[in-house]
């Protein structure tokens, strides 16, 4: 079920859909009338749909500064498209009832390939970002021929059930993959040299010639971001700070109502925050090395509790009992740490956590992060909001599936991915 939907149920009779849009939002909602801007407008009112559900003319008008006229022209020319379509009348208010549209979901799809340092993933959504089909694979560590194999056989499964016309709309397939994979060897537990074919490997090239869609490719942990971003509770905040926890910790930046992904495509790299309140006499460790999904695995290892459930059904978790309970405190303590460190230099609204684990145990996580990072010295810093993830374990595949509906629709301002497209593609 996508957040919009969620909006758009809990409206009473006659109630607006203004209702429920954050007041800053209204200073980067803003169009214009000339033709020159024609896409810039379009890309704003299918935003504006995405973002809060299902909206009137008159609403999206108001939300614009639009006309009412131009308002309609360009709503029902994006009906023609097959991109909008109208909802039940909104009854209960006095004159004519009003005719919501909301995003069609079959406007257009995309594919999303997330890559893991235990398993990946390969989705297909539809336009409002709700998955189509899927498929999985786990292993003991990722090579490049691994994942090409895994692409090459679930690609046709995954589109069978499009008709041709539905498969002329896929925008495209967005790939979710780790930086620099070969430095992570010891980690992962793999032999030596085992995972040295992604230092030269160009995936966007080889996933290019195995795929007949345009290929985007963008880091793991900042395509996570962008799933919470554009398909979870993201709308909701300006400003954020996003954690996933995978195997090894990552996480996303989002400033002023925009997914910022940095010079290089490694802003919110996270995982290489040094943690002080470990240090010892080698230094600081990472935050990638105290806040884990593999550290939860060795914790089991040590326990002598098999831990392959962790990637083979990341949703259903078996009760691991103690080790579970200490690695939650140690990853709390962590990320309450972070946020503080973080804050420190960005004046964000909320921090978001999520990642491949079952969805009350992330509530739990998120929780007990807020409980330690009250008891920090915080002087001088404004207050945060603390708040779980609502994609999980699905949001690298997602993100990654977001990726070309991005780049085709929405507004240049909500996500900044020039730079990183023309470095790897």
């Amino acid at each position: 079920m996508t957040e919009a939907a969620d909006r758009s149920r809990a409206r009473g009779p006659g109630e607006t859909a203004l209702a429920h849009v954050p007041p800053a939002y209204a200073e980067i909602a803003h169009g214009a009338d000339q033709s020159g801007v024609r896409l810039y407008n379009e890309r704003l009112l299918l935003s504006l749909v995405r973002r809060f559900g299902p909206l009137s003319k008159i609403e999206v008008a108001r939300l614009t500064g639009l006309s009412v006229q131009s308002t309609s022209a360009i709503m029902n020319r994006l009906q023609a498209e097959g991109l909008l379509k109208r909802e039940a009348p909104l009854r209960g208010r006095v004159g004519q009832p009003t005719i919501p549209m909301s995003l069609d979901p079959d406007g257009a799809y995309s594919l999303g390939l997330k890559i893991g340092r235990r398993s990946c993933d390969l989705v297909l959504v539809d336009f409002r970002g709700a998955v189509r089909s899927r498929a999985h694979r786990t292993y003991a560590y990722p090579t490049p021929e691994r994942v090409l194999d895994f692409v090459r056989e679930s690609q046709p499964g995954l589109v069978a059930a499009l008709t041709d016309p539905q498969r002329r709309r896929i925008a495209g397939i967005g790939v979710a993959e780790p930086f620099q994979l070969w430095t992570w060897e010891a980690e992962i537990g793999a032999p030596d040299g085992a995972m040295a074919g992604w230092r030269d490997f160009d995936i966007a090239s080889e996933m290019a010639a195995i795929s007949p869609y345009p290929v985007t490719l963008c880091n793991d942990a900042t395509v996570a971001c962008a799933a919470e971003f554009f398909f979870g509770r993201g709308w909701r905040h300006r400003d954020f700070l996003y954690f996933f926890l995978g195997a090894f910790i990552g996480g996303g930046v989002v400033l002023d109502g925009a997914l910022r992904i940095g010079r290089t495509g490694n802003a919110g790299a996270i995982g290489s925050m040094p943690v002080a309140m470990r240090a010892d006499a080698r230094g600081a460790p990472q935050l990638i090395a105290c806040a884990s999904i593999y550290q939860l695995e060795r914790r089991l290892a040590d326990a002598g509790v098999d831990a392959s459930s962790i990637w083979a059904t990341p949703d259903s978790w078996a009760e691991f009992g103690a080790p579970l309970d200490a690695w939650i405190e140690e990853t709390a303590e962590a990320l309450a740490y972070a946020s503080v460190a973080a804050i420190s230099i960005i004046d964000f609204e909320a921090i978001v956590i999520d990642g491949e684990m079952p969805p009350a145990l992330r509530d739990r996580l998120t929780e007990r992060t807020a409980q330690v990072f009250e008891t920090l010295d915080r002087r001088g810093l404004s207050e945060v909001q603390f708040s779980p993830g609502m994609i999980g374990a699905d949001a690298g595949a997602i993100g990654g599936a977001a990726l070309p509906l991005v780049k085709a629709f929405a507004r240049d301002r909500e996500v900044l991915l020039k730079d990183v497209v023309a470095q790897t593609g």
